[in-house]
């Protein structure tokens, strides 16, 4: 039975050649060892980009595998089939070399357009439930910046970390889980 992986991580995360290294090795063992077929991506970390780049180049040695993108209502993904048409055109307006992220399917999940502020938090539940492995690079002790209530307030609080709730609704979905940061 082929299997669906779902990568999660911190967004501002920094991997060295070694960690990407490892990263690749572990997702290449997915593909061989558990029939890892298909791979769900959010948009909005760095941790997303080591593994789609990563999956990328897996992918041109099992080509059988599907990148998919699941977003939030305010974000957008390439597909594959338009992503070389795109580049070029963000290409020219930046006036430098640009390259997108491509996958194969865009998925509109269900709250997509009913979830609010945190839509990010829903988009995460459902790739988590579509999925029987999911990849993380989750840090206890990372705390994402402080924020203020609203533009008005001087006062600030301290959000919860987007990927510390997936992790959390990952284990109580009883989820694999893999954290690259244990490793």
């Amino acid at each position: 039975m082929k299997k669906v992986v779902s990568v999660f991580g911190h967004r501002n995360v920094e991997l060295n050649d070694e960690q990407y290294d490892k990263l690749k090795e572990i997702l290449e063992s997915l593909i061989v060892n558990e029939n890892a077929q298909v791979f769900l991506f959010g948009s909005r970390s760095n941790f997303d980009y080591y593994c789609h780049n990563a999956i990328t180049e897996l992918k041109e040695k099992y080509q059988f595998i599907q990148r998919k993108c699941y977003t939030c209502r305010h974000e957008t993904c390439i597909l594959e089939s338009e992503r070389e048409y795109y580049d070029k055109v963000y290409s020219h307006l930046n006036k430098r070399e640009v390259h997108l992220l491509g996958v194969e399917e865009e998925v509109e999940h269900k709250t997509k357009w009913t979830s609010g502020r945190a839509s990010y938090v829903e988009r995460n539940r459902a790739m988590i439930d579509d999925s029987d492995i999911c990849v993380f690079y989750y840090d206890e002790t990372y705390l994402p910046m402080e924020r203020k209530y609203s533009e008005r307030c001087q006062t600030t609080y301290q959000p919860k970390s987007g990927t510390a709730l997936a992790y959390s609704y990952a284990k109580s979905k009883k989820k694999k889980i893999i954290n690259l940061f244990t490793l």
